[in-house]
């Protein structure tokens, strides 16, 4: 059956929890759980399905793959190793029935467009009192707008704007816990005239106004 890991994969923001799964084809195909027998799901099946013919597949998350995992965050520790096994078999369950030719794909980017999207991520975080729009970035480094779009978001998780609002306020909640500086202090180093809109874009990443979050988690 498979070996299990949980595993940091970092990020342009930090690091973010993920799981990995190792599974022994051989001895899933050899002795496979009885549920996996009885859908008719072994090694051998899965190799051929997708493995064999493009050596990997790379597909975005949805919300039924996150489903399947998303309880394991919350379970008793005596639990968690239990529920973690009837959680890969119903995985390998998902799994066999996806129909991988109606099913999207990430898209695999040439080399010198991720490099390309990797300036524009350092020009974009190394000054940011200063927005840049889709346009400008585009007409700057010689990419259509869509393939920008599209290539940022598979390099970096998600759209460039989400993905910005989200840094901004990570280098906020750390500025909070860790510099003496006032709240529109903060704002505009990180590119907010506006404290209200500040604040506003604060509690949208962290369910917690600037003020409340300060006062929590400064002296831990």
């Amino acid at each position: 059956m498979p070996a299990i890991l949980n595993g940091k994969v970092p990020n342009a923001l930090g690091y973010y929890q993920g799981v990995s799964v190792f599974i022994d084809l051989d001895a899933l195909t050899a002795t496979p759980p009885d549920i996996l027998s009885e859908a008719g799901i072994n090694g051998n099946n899965l190799y051929a399905k997708f493995c064999e013919q493009d050596g990997h597949i790379a597909m975005p998350a949805s919300e039924k793959i996150e489903h399947i995992f998303s309880e394991l965050y919350d379970l008793p520790e005596r639990m968690y190793l239990p529920y973690f096994k009837l959680k890969v078999q119903e995985l390998l369950l998902f799994l066999d029935m996806l129909d991988l030719e109606n099913t999207k794909r990430l898209n695999q980017y040439v080399s010198g467009q991720v490099e390309t999207i990797k300036e524009i991520h350092s020009l974009m975080t190394s000054d940011l009192k200063r927005r840049y729009t889709i346009e400008e970035l585009s007409k700057q480094y010689l990419m259509n707008t869509t393939t920008l779009k599209s290539v940022f978001k598979a390099v970096y998780g998600m759209p460039i704007a989400s993905y910005m609002k989200e840094y901004r306020m990570k280098l906020a909640s750390n500025m909070l816990l860790q510099e003496d500086k006032s709240i529109s202090e903060i704002a505009a180093a990180v590119g907010y005239k506006s404290q209200s809109k500040f604040t506003s874009a604060f509690r949208d990443i962290f369910q917690i106004l600037p003020t409340a979050y300060q006062k929590l988690y400064r002296n831990q």
